[in-house]
C-alpha cells in the first residue's frame, strides 16, 4: 500500500475511534487543555500562542483560548490563505469578530494582524510517540510549522484523545513532526 492510501486509511480508522468520544468527555478534555496547556505556555514564558478553533468531535479549544487570555499570553487563531499554501496566524481575543472560513472554521477577519507564535497548538488526526502526526490530508500544517521553523524556534503541541494514538504512521518528507502531545490522559514529550 502506497503513502497515500495508507494515510487515508488510518485516517478513516482513527476518525471513527475518535467519533465515540461522548461530549462528557469532550468536555472534560477541554478543561484539561486549558490547565495544562495554559499552565505549559506560562512556564515556557510564552507571549504569544496560535490555537486551532476546534470543530466537530476535535477536543474543545475554547477553554484553552480563555485560559491563555486570563495569563496574559495573546492568542492566534489560524486563516485558510488557499490550498498548497501555509496558514496565516492572525491575531484574535475572545470579544473579536470572526470570519466563517473554509469548512465552517470560524477565523479572524482578513484586518486582524498576521503573527508568529512562539507556541502552536496544532490539532490532528492520529499521532504516535515519535512526533509524528496525520493531519487532515491538506499539508496546512506541516507547511506552516515548516515556514515558522525556518524564522525562529517555535515549539508544536498536538492535542488529541488518547483514542487516536496510532503506531505505524506513515510519514513522508515533508511532514514536521511534532515536540508534545496533549491527549485527555497524559502529556507526552516527543523530542
Amino acid at each position: 500500500m502506497d503513502s497515500v492510501s495508507a494515510k487515508a486509511a488510518l485516517r478513516k480508522d482513527v476518525l471513527a475511534r475518535r467519533s465515540h468520544i461522548t461530549e462528557t468527555e469532550q468536555q472534560a478534555f477541554g478543561q484539561r487543555l486549558a490547565a495544562v496547556g495554559a499552565g505549559f505556555a506560562a512556564e515556557k514564558r510564552a507571549s504569544l500562542a496560535s490555537v486551532f478553533w476546534s470543530i466537530g468531535d476535535e477536543p474543545p479549544t475554547l477553554p484553552l483560548l480563555q485560559n491563555l487570555a486570563r495569563q496574559g499570553i495573546a492568542t492566534a487563531l489560524p486563516v485558510i490563505l488557499g490550498r498548497g499554501k501555509p496558514l496565516a496566524l492572525r491575531l484574535w481575543k475572545e470579544g473579536e469578530p470572526l470570519a466563517q472560513g473554509q469548512w465552517g472554521i470560524r477565523e479572524p477577519v482578513a484586518e486582524a494582524e498576521e503573527v508568529f507564535p512562539d507556541l502552536l497548538f496544532v490539532p490532528l488526526v492520529a499521532y504516535d510517540r515519535s512526533g509524528n502526526r496525520l493531519g487532515y490530508g491538506a499539508g496546512y500544517y506541516d507547511r506552516t510549522l515548516a515556514r515558522l521553523r525556518s524564522m525562529k524556534p517555535i515549539i508544536a503541541i498536538g492535542v488529541a484523545y488518547a483514542a487516536q494514538e496510532a503506531e505505524g504512521i506513515p510519514v513522508d518528507a515533508t511532514d514536521e513532526k511534532l515536540d508534545y502531545v496533549l491527549n485527555d490522559r497524559e502529556w507526552i514529550v516527543c523530542r
